[in-house]
This record gives C-alpha cells, structure tokens and sequence, in this order.
C-alpha cells in the first residue's frame, strides 16, 4: 500500500447514477499507476438501532423506509421475519400468492428503472460520450419510444405494488401471518389489460442487454469481471425463487460450498467483517474465511446459482446465457444486465400467470400459531440476497435486529471492480478525463447498488474530482454539479 503523502489522490465522490451516496478513492505512484483503489460508503446506517425499542408488528411498514426504490423487498422480507414471531409463517395460499405477486411487481419496477433510466446511457451512447448526452434527458432526446416504454413499464409494475400493497410506495399489504387484503376482479382485469404489452417490451429489453453483451463481448470479458462465489436462495427443487427457499452458494467452478440452508441457520454460513474506511461492512463465507469467502449476489449470482427458470421464456433465455460459458458460472460483471432483463421477463410471466390465479380472489388472508422471541426472515431483492433476524423481548419490543442487504454482501466485489478498471483505464495516464472517471462508475453501476439501503445520513451532491501530486499540489481539478 501506498502512504497518501507519497501518493496522487483521486476521489470521485459522489458516485453518480445510482441510489444513494458514495466516493471512491484512487490513489496513484509517482509513475501513475494505481495503487489503490476504494469504493467508500461515506453515510452512517443506523435502521437496525432506530426500530429498537418499537413493537414488532411496526417492523415491516417502518424498515420499508431504508429506500424509497426497494421498499417492498424490506418490507416483505420483515414480514417473513414477523410472520415466524407469531407462528404464521405457513401462509395461506391467498397470501402468498399475494406477497409472491407484489414482489415480481417490484422487481418489475426496479430492474426496468436501473436498467433504462441509470444504466441504458452508457450502452446507448458508449461510456466516454459526451456527459451532457450520457444521461436519461439524453435517452429522452435520442430514443423517445424506448424512453416511453421504460416509464411506462415501470408504471406497470408500481400499479401491480399499490394493489397488493395499498400503495406504490411504502405499503401496508404485508401484516404479522399474513396479508390485509386480497386481489379485487377489477384490480386484475385492469393489469391483465396491460400484460401482453409488458411481456412484448420485456422481450425486447432482454434482446437489448443481450445484444449489447454479446456484441462488446472481448470488450466486456474483462471489465471489471473477475472470479468469485456466487450466493442466492433457491426453491426445494433449485428453481430461481425470489420470495422463499434455502440458501445456495457456489464456487467458480460452480460446485456448491452450501445447499438448501434454511433461513433460521444463515449465521452458520455467513459472517460480517469490519473495515475502518467504510461504513458498510463486509460479509463472506464463514468456512472460507474472510479473504477467500466473499461472494457476489444479485440477478448474475442468482443465475448462476439456479438450476432452472419456473417460466418459459424466461429459462430458454437462461439455457441461452449458460452457454456462453458452457454451463460454468458466468463471472462478467456487465453480464449482470443481461441476467437483469432475463429476471424482469420472468417477473412479467410471473405477473401473468398469478392474475390468472383464483387464489388471489380468496378471503383466508391471516394465520397464527405458537409465538417465538427471535426469527429471520431471508428473500431474494432485486440486488441480491436480503436478510431481516431480530429479536423482542416479553412486551413484544425489538430488542436486536440485523440486517444485511443486497448492496452490503455485493461490497467486496464492487471494491474489485473499481481497482480492476481503474488500472486498466486509468493508470498511466497523468490527465483526468470524464469518461475514464465514468468506468469506474459503469462497473459500479453494474451492480446496482442502493446505498441509501445500506447506510442512512445525509451526503453531499456535488462531484470534484482533483489529481494532486506527491508534494500535495493540485494539478488537475474537474467539477460537477
């Protein structure tokens, strides 16, 4: 490691295009190479002691609030956890078909909403475009159709949350046991109305990620991307299950470190390490230890894990993305669009066939049983692997809670990702350029990443980048705004 005295310093703070605040640090030699290379969660995350003290069944509707983007994966996999505290966790088929419903909306939603509003700039107009150009008003002036099926896709899936949920953000669907109302005739007839144009323009968002994959593939290959384990739930049968099923994760070489670990023994196979220059910590795989254990979650991870897609479409899009690597994990970090748009087509068949469910018409919404201090409750957000464990005491307070989300178990990789491509497009060169800057960001981006759900304080909007030399004089600065 390079000493900063010694050390040209450049930080790029925020990190733009994603949700919520963060900088990364590049620290360069003499010869400008790189040195080091950090993505910095800078906001302190305090959910896990706000909701101390408050009674478990506020949980689901209060840890909601960690995001206004992914609420509703907090806010089911809470209910999961409270549904265990109550005994309740064998729901009707009413509710989870209910639940199941309101989350593929969410996933819906949210990888049309990263996929086209933050991450379709880069792919459309290339990463060293002009910045004024590489943003969603450019997508907008360029692409009008594909921006308005974007919004439109997304209204979508926010419609399928507020009839579940009572409301598109920050709903109240889920409750201890169960749900808090069923799906009305005229609540599916109007989003059956819709389904065939949302399958159409799933499949064309799919052959967009796909596409563009496989036609920069020597470029991709090695951006960023690196070898890693791979972790997600999966159903009894290894199907890609996004709302319930046991823990599954898988070397490199796709052979399986664990299987099928229920939701209750995930502290059996996972631990948490500290670092001193990030709020966010840093989760791996207990029997591999710290420095060999770290893993990557998400649509890639949850690709690679599954042994099969429950939908069609969805599958044969799968069978098609394995065989790029003949079977093997698939290890390209801007692969993680192409898995993003298969799991959105899967959402979009999942809607469809729930609609046509007449579970979602019953009236046995809520169910009890034998009351427990201490559950958790784990579910597949759409950035990864989310887990919910707390605790209450005898006046049914939370007395502990834990919870590692997505962006937090996808930490480690994202670091990697940042110094791969720092040293392949930045080291060397004594000039800060945007678009090198915006590499760094792209692989970041990649990932999908929701700070805002991994930390809670306020940050700072504005972006100044300066290259400072050894002797601490700035030499180069970059603003803005």
């Amino acid at each position: 490691m390079v000493s900063t005295s010694d050390a040209k310093r450049i930080v790029i703070e925020p990190v733009t295009r994603v949700e919520g605040h963060g900088k990364v640090t590049i620290l360069l030699d003499e010869a400008n190479r790189v040195q080091q290379a950090r993505l910095h969660i800078v906001e302190f995350r305090g959910f896990e002691r706000f909701i101390q003290g408050r009674p478990y069944w506020e949980v689901p509707v209060l840890v909601q609030r960690l995001c206004g983007i992914c609420p509703v994966s907090h806010h089911l996999c809470a209910a999961k956890a409270v549904d265990r505290l109550v005994g309740g966790e064998s729901l009707t088929p009413t509710a989870e078909k209910m639940r199941r419903l309101m989350h593929y909306g969410q996933f819906f939603q949210s990888h049309t909403l990263h996929f086209f509003h933050l991450c379709s700039p880069d792919l459309l107009f290339g990463f060293d475009s002009d910045p004024a150009l590489r943003n969603v008003v450019g997508v907008i002036q360029k692409h009008p159709d594909l921006a308005k099926q974007a919004v439109m896709m997304r209204k979508f899936g926010q419609e399928v949350i507020k009839v579940t949920a009572g409301k598109k953000i920050h709903g109240t669907g889920a409750i201890p046991g169960g749900i808090n109302k069923n799906l009305s005739i005229e609540e599916r007839d109007a989003l059956l109305n819709d389904m065939d144009q949302m399958l159409q323009w799933s499949r064309g968002a799919l052959r967009i990620a796909r596409d563009y994959t496989l036609q920069h593939l020597e470029e991709v290959r090695d951006f960023g991307s690196f070898e890693s384990n791979h972790l997600s739930i999966v159903r009894a049968d290894g199907a890609l299950d996004i709302y319930d099923g046991g823990l599954r994760a898988i070397d490199a070489d796709g052979n399986r470190i664990f299987d099928h670990v229920g939701n209750q023994a995930y502290l059996e196979q996972i631990a948490e390490e500290v670092k001193s220059w990030s709020y966010m910590k840093f989760p791996f795989i207990r029997s591999l230890g710290p420095e060999d254990g770290w893993y990557r979650v998400g649509p890639l991870a949850r690709i690679n894990t599954c042994d099969f897609i429950d939908t069609p479409e969805a599958d044969g899009a799968r069978k098609e993305f394995m065989a790029l690597t003949e079977g093997k994990p698939n290890h390209i970090t801007m692969a993680y669009h192409w898995a993003r748009m298969i799991e959105t087509l899967h959402a979009a068949e999942k809607i469809r066939d729930l609609l046509n469910d007449p579970d979602l018409q019953g009236e046995d919404l809520v169910v009890k049983g034998e009351k427990r201090r201490e559950a958790v409750g784990i579910i597949e957000a759409p950035r990864g692997t989310l887990f919910h464990h707390y605790r209450i005491n005898e006046n049914d307070q939370v007395v502990m809670a834990n919870l590692i989300v997505s962006t937090t178990s996808n930490n480690e990789p994202m670091n990697r990702a940042v110094r791969k491509v720092a040293e392949q497009h930045i080291s060397g060169n004594a000039e800060i350029t945007e678009g090198m800057l915006n590499h760094v960001e792209v692989a970041i981006r990649a990932y999908d990443p929701c700070l805002s759900c991994a930390t809670h304080a306020l940050g700072r909007m504005p972006l100044t980048v300066e290259l400072v030399d050894h002797e601490g004089k700035v030499i180069d600065r970059r603003a803005k705004d």
